[in-house]
């Protein structure tokens, strides 16, 4: 199934993300992705989601960097939900370059459920799964 990207964030490209090779960093990306992630739980739970309350954590990253992202390129963070089970889901993010609507890198991330208490894995609460089902238009 092709996924819908529901949620866009335009990103500012600054000096310091190039490299020596002048392409952005491959470490640089993951600061991308972090601010595609923070956007996207804002949006999908109509609020910044405060430290204290914050009831998932990532346990796995995977990126695949498709070709360069240069300081002149224009580019944006899309994400999408793919999958969610009973104590995980599936976030699927990638860069796009908004003027020739290319893929430059695509990262996918295990976002699991946590209780900061027990500090253990819980199960993704009903809360989330209808709010991520609302904002993507589908139910998992």
């Amino acid at each position: 199934m092709e996924l819908t990207y529901n949620h866009r964030v335009p990103v500012q490209l600054r000096f310091n993300d190039a490299d020596a090779l002048g392409h952005i960093n491959n470490s640089v990306y993951f600061s991308f992705y972090d601010l595609g992630k923070t956007e996207y739980f804002k949006a999908v739970r109509g609020r910044y989601i405060e430290t204290k309350d914050i009831d998932i954590v990532v346990v796995h990253a995977e990126v695949d960097f498709l070709s360069p992202v240069f300081l002149s390129d224009t580019i944006e963070v899309q994400t999408a939900v793919s999958a969610i089970g009973n104590k995980s889901f599936t976030l699927v993010q990638r860069i796009m370059d908004t003027a020739t609507d290319t893929v430059k890198c695509i990262c996918t991330t295990i976002m699991v459920g946590f209780d900061q208490k027990t500090q253990q894995s819980k199960p993704i609460s009903d809360e989330w799964k209808e709010a991520i089902s609302a904002f993507e238009g589908r139910r998992f």
